[in-house]
């Protein structure tokens, strides 16, 4: 008890909610795994603070911790910012983009609101939680990354998936430590 007050003080969380304390609890359990997390509960509950303190807790601390709200990101160019592209890929790719998950290579990725990400993008999503790889826009090669995901949504994402609005693959591949 006395290391999840420490944490709750190092990260200003307040409170004393059993359930927030197993939240703390758990995420100190498997900060120091690079298995993915997914993080739900109701909006305002600060959901956002158990991803940074596995982040902060783990092997990847000195990475880059970079969190992308993927209901913030328009559907047209979330592929992009995710994957990256090559120069020319498509109209107005004047330059190339290494993408968000190259960015955090080596580091963690929060995916906040994941239950957001369009149908379309979540096999690729998928793909490259499974392979390590990604495949910029125009790109002629994949490329390995090295990234923990960490996921967050205040949906019940079993009903999301009896929904078909939310991949059951995907959801499974996320959901290895909820």
């Amino acid at each position: 008890m006395d290391k999840i007050q420490s944490i709750k003080q190092r990260f200003e969380i307040i409170g004393n909610d059993p359930q927030l304390n197993r939240a703390i609890g758990k995420a100190i359990r498997v900060s120091p795994t690079d298995i993915s997390v997914l993080v739900t509960g109701e909006s305002g509950v600060g959901k956002e603070s158990i991803p940074r303190i596995i982040h902060q807790l783990s092997l990847r601390k000195h990475g880059k911790f970079i969190a992308v709200n993927c209901g913030a990101i328009p559907e047209g160019t979330i592929d992009s910012e995710l994957f990256g592209h090559e120069k020319g890929a498509f109209t107005g790719a004047s330059s190339a983009n290494k993408g968000i998950f190259r960015a955090a290579d080596s580091g963690t990725l929060l995916l906040d609101e994941i239950s957001e990400m369009p149908l379309s993008l979540q096999a690729k999503l998928l793909r490259v939680l499974q392979e390590k790889k990604v495949n910029p826009i125009g790109g002629q090669r994949d490329i390995d990354v090295d990234v923990r995901v960490i996921a967050t949504t205040n949906r019940d994402m079993v009903d999301e998936v009896k929904e078909k609005k939310f991949r059951e693959d995907l959801y499974y591949r996320l959901n290895v430590f909820p």
